[in-house]
């Protein structure tokens, strides 16, 4: 008779005997995944990171990303701001190591250069959060912050200034993250509790903070002021052999310090011509004689010729065809110099065109992102600084 326990298997030995698959395929490349502070979906986690194998699944996150960029522009609805925060809620989703390449940080520049001269969208919370996180990707995020107070966005939100506060004291600017941290609770930025706790915790840490280097070692020197003694001139006497007894470790090292200086005297250079008799003569000659101008000039004997009677040695292999000696030659643009087509390209109502972030492709994307990096404003017009 069978035993009715050998039918019977762990809950593993079940697993790993099905076809099953569990929802953990992201533990093996969580070290690239950028953390949200909403959390992620696991099912859109996945089917992400399976892009990197996977061409068929590349191209169908490239569309996608492509038609919600066009549903920017085909929006009728009463907020325009939407269709933004949807595209780079599936933008961070849907590339989860962020990355140049993403795009991620252009739709950001777009984004917060539609709605920037728009009344509406000045105090709305949802906008402020959009330029937050573009000036967390950007390497001087304080211009963003500086162009956010001249222009009146988001000032009245607590996010602004516990942002830019922030941003102050990891750049060691404490005085200037405790002034911001000021102007945010006498303006009454809402929410107000919460702006004064991270206040509270900054002084923890402003409290706590070490002090320099140069004020300990202040703390151990005598405080002098002009004309006074610092202690009793007997203690800095130079101690007598009685009571001093060098180490010969110190013995070593101020010996060559106490030799005798060596002072060169010609005059009792012993004479080497019963060795040397040749080399003593030309040494003594090269003093008194010093030749006519053509024996001092002989390294510049050359005889003139002309270029024509000379070739260069080609090397071969360096033309491939007849195409290549005729190619145009290519002028160097620089790009933060020249003023892109799309700065301003803005429809009726306000609503500015996604032409350009259609139009760029991969290998521009990475480009793009290092000048807005460098620049975040670079596109914004001339009169947005006031």
């Amino acid at each position: 008779m069978e035993d009715p326990r050998i039918k019977e298997l762990d809950p593993e030995t079940e697993f790993l005997c099905s076809k099953r698959k569990t929802q953990n395929d992201w533990e093996l490349f969580k070290e690239n995944v950028k953390p949200l502070k909403r959390g992620r979906n696991i099912t859109i986690l996945n089917n992400a990171l399976k892009s990197h194998t996977d061409n068929h699944i590349k191209k169908s996150l490239l569309e996608n990303r492509r038609k919600l960029i066009e549903a920017i522009d085909d929006y009728k609805g009463d907020d325009p701001l939407q269709p933004w925060l949807e595209c780079i809620k599936w933008v961070q989703e849907a590339y989860p190591a962020g990355g140049d390449f993403s795009g991620l940080v252009l739709i950001y520049e777009h984004c917060v250069r539609t709605f920037w001269h728009s009344d509406r969208y000045k105090e709305d919370l949802r906008y402020l959060k959009v330029w937050l996180e573009y000036a967390e990707n950007c390497f001087d995020a304080e211009v963003i912050f500086n162009f956010l107070h001249a222009n009146a966005i988001g000032t009245t939100h607590s996010a602004y200034y516990i942002s830019y506060a922030l941003h102050l004291e990891s750049n060691a600017k404490i005085k200037a993250a405790n002034d911001t941290f000021n102007l945010g609770i006498s303006r009454n930025a809402q929410p107000i509790d919460k702006l004064k706790d991270v206040y509270r915790m900054f002084l923890t840490r402003s409290m706590q903070r070490p002090k320099a280097a140069e004020e300990s070692m202040e703390k151990c020197l005598p405080v002098r002021s002009f004309g006074t003694v610092l202690s009793n001139p007997e203690h800095h006497r130079p101690p007598t052999m009685g009571n001093f007894q060098p180490s010969r470790k110190n013995m070593k090292a101020e010996r060559p310090y106490l030799a005798p200086l060596d002072v060169y005297d010609d005059s009792k250079v012993v004479s080497t011509s019963h060795l040397e008799p040749d080399a003593s003569k030309t040494h003594s000659n090269s003093w008194t004689i010093l030749g006519s101008r053509r024996e001092r000039n002989k390294e510049n004997n050359a005889l003139p010729s002309k270029w024509t009677s000379n070739k260069i040695p080609q090397r071969i292999g360096s033309r491939v065809g007849g195409a290549s000696a005729s190619a145009p030659l290519e002028v160097f643009v620089d790009e933060e110099c020249e003023k892109p087509a799309h700065n301003l390209e803005h429809n009726e109502g306000g609503k500015s065109s996604t032409t350009h972030l259609r139009q760029v492709d991969g290998r521009n994307y990475k480009r793009e992102t290092d000048l807005l990096r460098q620049n975040p404003l670079r596109n914004f017009p001339s009169n947005s600084f006031r």
